[in-house]
């Protein structure tokens, strides 16, 4: 199902100060008050993945969806407002969506594929409550809404800039664990790449390489040194946390080579940028991040919430948020011109229906 935007909200920068973190199991109240309790039918709950709400990705862009809802609706973060419960393990899952719906939140959300057996277990004990999964599916549950991206069209995008802007011809991606999200970004960087190459007749290689996993920042900045070694000087990730290792390891080589020779990073799901601030050997600010593919879970987030809020909860819907929509984009970042206008006409190419775009790499 097609939804309209008038644009893509902005996503903040800003992550939440980590003694607002609080342990949805643990017993301790949420923070937030002062909601009247006939807003109560109008409130939002959010249960975390593991990596929690100042993941620099899903988790925190849900969270700045609630927060843009909250606003627009004059209400407060806690009880009959909106709140995320934290997940230290998988083993919170449930019981987080327990508690969130024992608090009396009425439309809660799980974000992310592995909390898709928790939502769903959480609706059939809770029928009248409202219930969201992002980036999974749930069939023949009235009371659930999916909400799913065409990640891969942002993707391709990303991968036009970097085949257009590449100076040694060589870019590196970097997954986290093999799946149907990850492909997306996987299949449609590879495929924009390879297209953007054969238009400009450049041969550029791409180095590929899987994490194992979401968490290990080590690893990723292991895999992203070994590229960089090998003359990559932009490598995208999607890979969640994985990916602050690429940055670390981007940073840390460009403090000590000259300007022509830096390299880049592309990030993933938020606008990443701060997450490349360095300073160079002369002292000068910069950044390595060269553009940033965004997931509009944010846009997901609040465009239900206000379905909600309106009582047209889309429940038993698969949501898709596309560029068509706004749901999914690129920066401007520091893209050249020229790389900017590729992508731009790339942009056009894939939603007037001249450009296909995978969304499983090719085997």
């Amino acid at each position: 199902m097609k939804v309209k935007f008038k644009k893509l909200l902005a996503v903040s920068a800003l992550t939440l100060a980590t003694g607002l973190v609080l342990g949805a199991c643990s017993g301790k109240k949420q923070g937030g008050s002062g909601n009247s309790s006939s807003s109560a039918k109008h409130s939002i709950a959010l249960v975390t993945t593991t990596t929690g709400v100042n993941d620099n990705s899903f988790n925190q862009s849900a969270w700045n969806g609630f927060k843009a809802y909250g606003k627009e609706h004059n209400l407060k973060r806690g009880k009959n407002g909106y709140q995320y419960f934290q997940s230290s393990s998988d083993a919170d899952f449930e019981p987080n969506f327990a508690q969130a719906a024992k608090a009396g939140y009425q439309t809660i959300f799980g974000i992310g594929y592995n909390l898709k057996d928790a939502v769903s277990a959480a609706a059939k004990k809770n029928p009248k409550k409202n219930y969201v999964i992002v980036d999974e599916v749930i069939k023949n549950q009235k009371n659930v809404a999916s909400a799913n991206f065409k990640s891969e069209q942002a993707a391709y995008l990303a991968g036009v800039v970097a085949a257009t802007q590449t100076k040694t011809n060589k870019i590196g991606f970097i997954g986290g664990v093999r799946g149907n999200i990850i492909d997306l970004f996987d299949a449609g960087f590879t495929k924009g790449v390879n297209d953007q190459a054969k238009k400009m007749h450049k041969k550029v290689t791409i180095m590929n390489q899987y994490a194992g996993n979401f968490t290990s920042v080590d690893k990723g900045k292991a895999i992203a040194q070994s590229m960089y070694a090998k003359g990559a000087d932009i490598i995208f990730h999607a890979a969640g946390p994985v990916g602050n290792g690429l940055f670390q390891e981007a940073k840390s080589l460009n403090q000590t080579r000259p300007e022509s020779k830096r390299v880049w990073a592309i990030g993933v799901d938020v606008d990443q940028s701060y997450l490349g601030k360095y300073k160079t050997k002369s002292g000068k600010q910069e950044n390595c991040i060269l553009t940033s593919v965004i997931t509009g879970v944010n846009i997901a987030a609040q465009d239900i919430a206000n379905r909600a809020y309106a009582g047209k909860f889309p429940g038993g819907k698969n949501l898709i948020y596309g560029l068509k929509d706004d749901g999914v984009a690129i920066t401007r970042g520091q893209i050249s011109a020229a790389a900017w206008k590729n992508s731009r006409t790339a942009r056009s190419k894939i939603l007037n229906g001249e450009i296909k775009v995978p969304i499983h790499p090719e085997k």
